[in-house]
């Protein structure tokens, strides 16, 4: 593939339009056929560099099926499709339009307060920003009071879907309590759209949908789910990026005039930042998942205990996750791996134990360029553009070799390179 970048920005442009369905992107063809939560909001951030009013489109269609209770779903099913599974009728949640049942990273602050900032068209800016601003409070107070229930100030996730990390390394422990007896049978969709090597596991899978299962039982009420899930796990990238994305919303509430909800948001990241400290590892040099249901920390040095630095850590922090992904680095060809390579549960090519993704990437270096560690930042955005050249726009790539696997033509890989071909550092 080329290395002019005019050229890769018309590439990337050309994925980001493949894969638009009007008012709303899916991942791909094929293995993601529906809208992504967090997918759109960044996807959001590439379609900004062309086309502003799509940008914001993208994060309108995604809250306009919010529900009442605040949650903003994982999945829209807008139309349907059998090339996904577990569809709309195994979620069974009953909305006017079917979503999932369980959230993603609450990255839509971040993103709206980025395309504000960035705005060409003030006007159109500050409507829909103005719009958007209660939506997002009011999934942010969702989240601290259905999955923060005794105040800690940092918020649980009760399926790894919600993580976006799927299959990763740090849900083995606390995954082995869910059980597998009594699920539905069910054929898996993604295996046929991509290399079972590269995908969670049947035995993975089927905890999957035993949780799936168990919340339906309990008619997705949401504030019944924490207490009735086996797998109630604090991660620390989970909770960097829905505290970045309150200190943005409160950013952002302060510019248009809306104090009350300024006040609410700076509230919450900053107990959450305070609280994030007792993940921290020496030993790693990064933040580990917190089991809540036994209280311990998990011994696994993933990527999620990176993201921390895109929230405001102490700059002390942001340097040893700096020095922790220069180690890696020298490991591996390409970063920044989703597992520690050293881990003995590394995987190269399956999911999130082991490859690279450029949304992570993104995430990790915006961080850590704000906080001063530019060299580390370009070292990431350089060896991601390296993968597009090699490799095309896969949805994650072995970081030994560079095979790109999982879904091909992938939107949000494609609006990552939009990003960092913009701006090389921040």
């Amino acid at each position: 593939m080329t290395t002019d970048k005019a050229a890769l920005r018309n590439l990337a442009i050309d994925v980001l339009k493949e894969n638009d369905q009007g008012d709303y992107t899916i991942p791909t063809k094929g293995l993601y056929p529906f809208q992504w939560n967090w997918d759109s909001c960044l996807t959001a951030l590439g379609q900004a560099h062309f086309d502003e009013a799509r940008a914001w489109q993208e994060i309108e269609t995604l809250f306009a099926h919010q529900w009442p209770d605040g949650m903003v779903p994982h999945i829209v099913f807008h139309v349907y499709s059998d090339g996904y599974f577990p569809g709309p009728d195994v979620w069974d949640t009953k909305r006017p339009t079917a979503t999932s049942g369980i959230t993603q990273p609450a990255v839509a602050g971040f993103a709206v307060k980025r395309l504000f900032e960035r705005a060409k068209d003030r006007a159109l800016a500050e409507e829909k920003a103005r719009l958007l601003l209660p939506k997002i409070d009011k999934w942010h107070d969702w989240f601290y009071r259905n999955r923060d229930p005794r105040g800690e100030g940092l918020v649980a996730i009760l399926h790894p879907w919600e993580a976006g990390r799927d299959n990763s390394v740090d849900w083995d422990e606390a995954f082995e309590r869910v059980p597998t007896d009594g699920i539905t049978p069910y054929t898996r969709r993604d295996t046929q759209h991509a290399d079972p090597a590269h995908r969670p596991t049947k035995a993975q899978y089927d905890r999957y949908l035993w949780l799936v299962e168990k919340f339906r039982s309990l008619g997705w009420d949401n504030t019944r789910l924490h207490d009735a899930s086996p797998l109630q796990v604090i991660d620390p990238g989970f909770n960097a990026i829905l505290l970045r994305a309150c200190a943005d919303l409160a950013a952002l509430a302060e510019t248009l005039g809306e104090t009350a909800i300024a006040a609410a948001n700076r509230a919450r990241a900053e107990k959450g930042i305070a609280a994030l400290d007792a993940l921290w590892s020496d030993s790693h040099g990064l933040y580990l998942c917190k089991d809540r249901t036994t209280g311990r920390l998990i011994d696994s040095a993933s990527l999620g205990g990176m993201l921390p630095a895109l929230a405001d850590i102490p700059a002390s922090r942001a340097a040893a996750i700096a020095r922790t992904i220069e180690r890696w680095s020298a490991k591996v060809k390409f970063i920044v791996p989703s597992q520690d390579p050293d881990d003995p549960r590394f995987e190269a090519k399956r999911y999130w134990r082991g490859p690279v993704w450029l949304v992570t990437n993104y995430m990790i270096a915006d961080g850590l360029a704000a906080n001063g560690e530019s060299a580390v930042a370009e070292q990431i955005r350089g060896s991601s553009l390296d993968l597009i050249t090699q490799s095309g726009f896969a949805e994650y790539y072995d970081p030994i070799t560079a095979e790109p696997c999982g879904g091909g033509r992938f939107t949000w890989t494609a609006a990552m390179v939009l990003e960092f071909l913009a701006e090389p550092t921040r």
